[in-house]
């Protein structure tokens, strides 16, 4: 069994920064792209960073600048720091892996729990 448990949410004040992490555990052959996903209340799940296995990475426009994704392969960990944050970074922040069980096979989504993260006064 894959398990993604992430943890850092929390409450902060607008301009402040918090660090969200998130650990793979279990049976598998590989990791590959690693990345966080957000969802706010009435809203979609939207893509807010990820990394390739080689660091290549991707944001959404909106954290450009304020974010900064990296990962550790040897601990199956993937780090999400939030600098500079604002209201609208309101949301519920989800881990997402794309992990290969085995060799050979196609790899699967995994997805962690989720963890709030609000940003008010």
């Amino acid at each position: 069994q894959v398990q993604l448990v992430e943890s850092g949410g929390g409450l902060v004040q607008p301009g402040g920064s918090l660090r969200l992490f998130c650990a793979a555990s279990g049976i598998f052959f590989r990791i590959n792209a690693m990345g966080w996903y957000r969802q706010a209340p009435g809203k979609q799940r939207e893509l807010v960073a990820a990394s390739t296995r080689e660091g290549t990475t991707n944001y959404a426009d909106s954290v450009k600048g304020r974010f900064t994704i990296s990962r550790d392969n040897a601990k199956n960990v993937v780090y999400l720091q939030m600098n500079s944050l604002k209201p609208e970074d309101t949301a519920i922040y989800y881990c997402n892996a794309v992990i290969s069980r085995r060799i050979g096979t196609p790899p699967t989504n995994y997805w962690g729990q989720g963890t709030q993260v609000t940003v008010s006064s």
